[in-house]
């Protein structure tokens, strides 16, 4: 049995904003081993064209992605919450290898179990090519 990962559910206005600054600033540290452990063993995600099960599944995804997407700064803001699920609008920046910047927008859909896990993660995102001098987030 985990240990419970506050806030829990069910969500106030309050406790929701909480849990989507918990998840940026997580994501911030581009560190898979921490990130992953804010969802539940069995988690169900879709990134993009990705359909990813299982924490080990995350991990391995978050590795992947940070190898190609570097020095990522990513902005999330809640949209909406009821219960145990939330609405969240995000945009992250990031390069690729070639030093060609990006700002990549989208959507996500939450839902948490009883002891704050995250067990759904369904994100939409499109990405779009900016210039250096055109980043918002450091």
């Amino acid at each position: 049995m985990e240990n419970k990962r506050y806030p829990l559910p069910p969500f106030n206005i309050e406790t929701a904003q909480q849990k989507v600054q918990a998840a940026e600033d997580a994501w911030n540290t581009r560190d898979p081993e921490k990130v992953c452990l804010a969802y539940t063993i069995d988690t169900e995600w879709r990134n993009r064209t990705d359909f990813i099960n299982g924490r080990e599944e995350v991990k391995q995804f978050l590795t992947r992605k940070w190898e190609k997407e570097l020095d990522y700064k990513l902005k999330k803001e809640l949209w909406g919450f009821r219960e145990n699920r939330m609405a969240v609008r995000f945009e992250y920046e990031w390069h690729d290898h070639t030093g060609q910047w990006f700002r990549s927008y989208g959507n996500e859909l939450w839902e948490f179990d009883e002891n704050g896990y995250m067990q759904k993660r369904f994100a939409s995102i499109n990405d779009m090519p900016i210039a250096e001098s055109d980043r918002k987030l450091f």
